[in-house]
């Protein structure tokens, strides 16, 4: 921010909607934030239920698989016990009316193959391993037990994946010790690779020691693209588990130490839910967010119009205080007392105005009178110190000639009380002056008048030019060993007049030169010109004064510039405090530094003292009109 700029703070709309649209988000991202989080966690309890429902439906279709393998075995165990003829017409039975049966086999002591019966396939004479029967596991087993899916090894050119169940034969059984049943195991596989969680997500079987029974992607398994933590999965109860990926849900199979594990993952079955809920919560919120913004900004205008009301009148009071009619504001309780307040406030602002205004004019025409009356005292001391000197020196004539030259000037320093006079009067008093300098300066000095014809019709302060004579004279050439010579010039330039006070004299340097035009400078011996640039400032402006240039023992140059005034009394009607609000009109501006914000051409008077800090009547003293 710039110095002096005054701050602006956010208006009560902005305010007003700025907190209901913060509180607002806060609500909404809190109960956003909590609903996702509840939500997310339905999913996941969804997403676990899905799963052990699927599970538990593989489970009762493999355990629905099994039992029909337990009452096959019943059947075939029976066969075991009738003759030949008996036991073989019974098999083809079995085997035509259950086509899902491969093949029944029995097996003597010594796990030796003794019978086989299989629709229209005959064993192979030479088995070099039979995948359907283990020895040592028949041996171990105290009753029935199932092997995990493999393919038949026994036939020529047909290898079925089967699964196989064994169950030792009692003693009617014959010569057979055991007696095994290959089951076809494509359809409880098919069943279970078609079992689907989600898009991705799948079954498989698995015995108690983890080892697996069957798994929908077996070759990926196989080749290393996948795995499977059956040894974690082994150690967990039935249930469901859910990490931060996948979800597992285990169930045995009744009836046998197989387990029917399901996998979920979680980025589909929550995830994507969620992400989808997140998107239809961010829709909403900004949904409830637009209408809390239309809400707070409707409230706002409610609210804030008579506010804005009554700073637009007081902004058309600052503009054009004296001659502003206030019409009170309507609203709310605090809104008209307010406005009754600065009703009150603006009529004794504008008496308070209008007696500054006279006082200030006052102020100012007696500030001129004082600083025309320094000069008058100063020029007739040194004039009546040169007639006494000649008076003293017997040149009685001589003295009389500087009287009158001396009454001619002050008929022109009167000029009927007017402080502008005709361009071609001051000169004449010029002339005046420098002719009653003669007389002292006897032979030390001569001058010259260069005057533009054009400017002499114009008006000016009258003594304007002596004192800078005087100075010329005094402090030039007073100490000149040779003759002297001041040039006095007068020429236009655009829309002011330039008037030129050269001589050849002594000169002095620039800072001599600087320190005469000091407002605080204590040299009384440049109280001439400093009085004549005091007037022209306060007269004109600030843009007008003089101007010295100087330069050790080559001369002094002094420059006024005032601009054109062909009326004296026009002009002097013009020369009235004037402000931002017209002529005669004060602005009411705070001090910054002790010194008006409005700039160096205002003045300030009457402060009065305010909460807020001083607040001033700031008074432009311009001719040319308040900037």
């Amino acid at each position: 921010m710039k110095r002096g700029a005054a701050w602006k703070g956010p208006r009560t709309t902005t305010i007003l909607v700025a907190v209901v649209t913060g509180v607002v988000s806060v609500i909404l991202c809190f109960c956003i934030v909590l609903f996702l989080n509840r939500y997310r966690g339905a999913m996941v309890h969804s997403a676990r239920t899905g799963g052990a429902q699927a599970v538990s439906q593989v489970s009762n279709t493999v355990g629905n698989y099994l039992r029909d393998m337990e009452q096959a075995m019943g059947l075939v165990e029976q066969s075991m016990s009738s003759d030949p003829d008996s036991q073989d017409e019974l098999l083809a039975t079995l085997l035509n009316f259950r086509p899902d049966v491969v093949a029944v086999t029995s097996y003597s002591s010594g796990g030796a193959l003794l019978d086989c019966w299989s629709l229209g396939r005959e064993p192979k004479e030479n088995i070099l391993r039979n995948l359907s029967f283990d020895l040592e596991r028949a041996r171990t087993s105290s009753g029935a037990y199932m092997t995990a899916p493999h393919v038949v090894t026994i036939f020529e050119s047909w290898y079925p994946w089967v699964v196989t169940m064994t169950e030792p034969l009692s003693a009617q059984g014959g010569a057979a010790a055991w007696v095994s049943l290959d089951l076809s195991f494509s359809g409880i596989s098919g069943y279970i690779s078609s079992v689907s969680i989600g898009q991705r997500g799948y079954c498989f079987l698995m015995d108690e020691a983890g080892n697996i029974v069957y798994h929908p992607q077996q070759q990926l398994l196989h080749s290393g693209l996948k795995s499977e933590d059956t040894a974690a999965l082994a150690a967990l109860e039935d249930g469901s588990y859910a990490d931060d990926t996948v979800i597992y849900s285990l169930t045995g199979v009744e009836g046998s130490d197989w387990r029917v594990v399901g996998v979920s993952y979680v980025d589909e079955l929550v995830d994507r839910g969620v992400q989808e809920m997140i998107r239809l919560s961010l829709w909403l919120a900004a949904l409830v967010l637009a209408a809390a913004l239309l809400t707070s900004w409707l409230l706002s205008q409610l609210l804030s119009r008579p506010l804005r009301d009554l700073a637009s009148a007081m902004g058309s009071f600052e503009a054009d205080a004296d001659h502003f009619t206030y019409r009170p504001v309507e609203g709310t309780r605090e809104v008209r007392e307010l406005s009754g307040s600065f009703g009150h406030m603006v009529v004794r602002i504008q008496q308070l105005m209008s007696t500054v205004r006279q006082e200030e004019i006052n102020l100012r025409k007696t500030e001129l009178k004082a600083l025309q009356a320094q000069i008058n005292p100063h020029f007739l001391y040194n004039t009546l110190d040169s007639i006494a000197w000649m008076c003293e020196q017997g040149r009685g004539g001589d003295a009389v000639k500087m009287i009158h030259a001396l009454a001619r000037l002050f008929r022109i320093s009167i000029s009927k009380g007017h402080e502008l006079i005709p361009i071609a009067k001051e000169i004449e008093h010029a002339e005046n002056y420098l002719e009653i300098q003669k007389y002292r300066y006897k032979n030390q000095f001569t001058y010259t008048f260069d005057v533009d014809p054009g400017c002499l019709n114009y008006y000016c302060n009258k003594i304007t030019l002596q004192p800078i004579i005087e100075n010329a004279i005094m402090h030039g050439l007073d100490l000149l060993v040779d003759e002297g010579h001041i040039t006095v010039r007068v020429r236009q330039d655009g829309e002011d007049v330039v008037f030129t006070v050269q001589d050849n004299g002594v000169g002095m340097s620039a800072e001599q030169a600087a320190a005469i035009l000091r407002e605080d400078a204590q040299d009384r011996t440049g109280i001439g010109i400093k009085n004549v640039n005091d007037r022209l400032r306060i007269y004109f402006g600030r843009q007008y004064g003089l101007r010295i240039t100087s330069e050790l023992d080559a001369g002094t140059s002094v420059e006024l510039r005032m601009p054109k005034v062909k009326e004296a009394r026009d002009y002097e009607t013009k020369y009235t405090p004037c402000s931002v609000g017209g002529a005669g009109t004060p602005v009411f501006v705070r001090l910054r530094d002790g010194r008006c914000s409005r700039g160096p051409a205002f003045g300030c008077v009457g402060r009065q003292v305010h909460r807020n800090g001083i607040l001033a009547v700031c008074l432009c003293w311009s001719a040319g009109g308040c900037r």
